[in-house]
């Protein structure tokens, strides 16, 4: 299935979706690719905001505020994800058996994508009204959703497959 629709029907049915996307047999670098496309989105999502910051407070350019976006985004983001990921591991380990961190980086990479678009709704709005109660609420909301398709996924790695070894 295509990304998008893949993506639409995560909010629907998370659980189904990483099912499906662990039986199509999904690989690392599909998974690794999940991860950067989020990473350049919510890169893409801070603009607005840092456009907004900059033209109200000039002392810190448009261009330093990108460059800090970028590298703490675009390189440390992803080193952080798998380092989560790998803690999430050590706990689904400990809480349920044995599970593949194949799919435990599949369930995080592709829930951060999920909620990138809802990311990019918020950028857009940070940069319309500020920094108010509305962005911040809206940011509950984006990070409700990612823990709600992240906690879904776990729930489905973490469930045991007939036919696999233990």
């Amino acid at each position: 299935m295509s990304v998008t629709t893949n993506m639409v029907r995560t909010y629907r049915a998370p659980r189904v979706t990483f099912r499906g996307m662990i039986t199509q047999g999904i690989r690392e670098p599909q998974i690794l690719a999940f991860a950067l496309v989020s990473c350049g989105l919510i890169f893409v999502a801070q603009w607005p905001g840092l456009s907004r910051a900059a033209t109200i407070d000039p002392s810190i350019t448009f261009e330093q505020r990108m460059g800090g976006a970028m590298f703490g985004i675009m390189f440390m983001l992803p080193l952080l994800l798998y380092g989560v990921a790998g803690l999430l591991q050590l706990v689904l380990r400990v809480l349920a058996g044995p599970v593949q961190g194949l799919h435990v980086r599949l369930v995080l990479f592709w829930s951060l994508l999920s909620v990138t678009p809802l990311m990019l709704v918020q950028g857009g709005l940070s940069a319309l009204v500020g920094p108010t109660q509305a962005v911040t609420a809206f940011g509950f909301v984006v990070t409700a959703v990612f823990l709600y398709i992240l906690a879904a996924g776990l729930v489905e790695v973490a469930r045991p497959r007939h036919g696999e070894a233990s």
